[in-house]
Parts: structure tokens; sequence; C-alpha cells
């Protein structure tokens, strides 16, 4: 039975790189998408009004990264902390 180790053994440096770099692209590409997905789902459900949401939503599609991250550390803090009276 071959393993992947034994496979790996015959494999030059140039190989190995490509696969380790193959993979942190994979694996940078999947927390990318679990962060706007997370965005996403976190805006629609969250306490805004429904042209926030939309505004939020353009700026998350169009800006992925930039856009998930300012709501995460800034819009989600300002949906929770208007008073009743604005809901």
């Amino acid at each position: 039975m071959t393993t992947v180790v034994n496979m790996l053994s015959g494999a030059t440096d140039e190989t190995l790189i490509a696969i380790v770099l193959g993979a942190l692209v994979v694996l940078g590409f999947l927390a990318v998408v679990g962060l706007v997905v997370a965005a996403v789902f976190s805006i629609l459900f969250s306490q805004l009004d429904g042209g926030m949401k939309i505004v939020w939503l353009i700026l998350v599609i169009l800006a992925p990264v930039i856009g998930a991250l300012l709501w995460f550390l800034i819009g989600r803090s300002r949906s929770r902390s208007r008073p009743a009276y604005y809901r």
C-alpha cells in the first residue's frame, strides 16, 4: 500500500513547494468564502433597516474581504447599539 509520504519522498523540492503553496491558496480561498458567507448571513439577520442592509450587502459583494471585515469590525456593533425607539 502506497502512502502519501512514500509518494512524496521521491518528489523534488519544487514539487513539494508547489503542493504546499497550492494547499495554502485553497485554504485561503475557503477562509475568504467562509468570511463572506458569514458576513452576508450576519447582515441579513441583523436588526438594521432594509436600506442599510442593502448598502452593507453591496459593499460585501463589491469588496468581499474589506466589506466583510468592515461589517464585523464596525457595522455589526453599530447594528446592536441602536436605541429601541429607532427599531
